[in-house]
């Protein structure tokens, strides 16, 4: 059995117990966790930082493996780090 079939048959096994409450006012208790998701990934700081060509370019590298701009890539890790949730990345 797949990982996702487990949690998914705990999660349905959660709401037959009952284990589930409506929350009162949804559509503000939504709007109150999206300004807080807004919040966390608002960026009205810059830093300017000197970091080796070689470093730079392979940050570079990553991000167009990652998909994303190097800048954000940057980002990601400082908040990873700085929230404690920072995994060591293989090379």
């Amino acid at each position: 059995m797949s990982r996702i079939e487990q949690d998914e048959r705990e999660l349905l096994e959660s709401v037959e117990k009952g284990e589930w409450r409506s929350v009162p006012e949804k559509d503000r208790e939504i709007g109150r966790y999206r300004e807080y998701a807004a919040a966390t990934f608002r960026k009205d700081r810059r830093i300017n930082i000197r970091i080796s060509s070689r470093d730079l370019a392979a940050l570079q590298k990553r991000a167009v493996q990652e998909g994303i701009p190097y800048q954000t890539l940057v980002a990601s890790i400082l908040h990873k780090f700085v929230s404690g949730r920072l995994r060591e990345l293989a090379p």
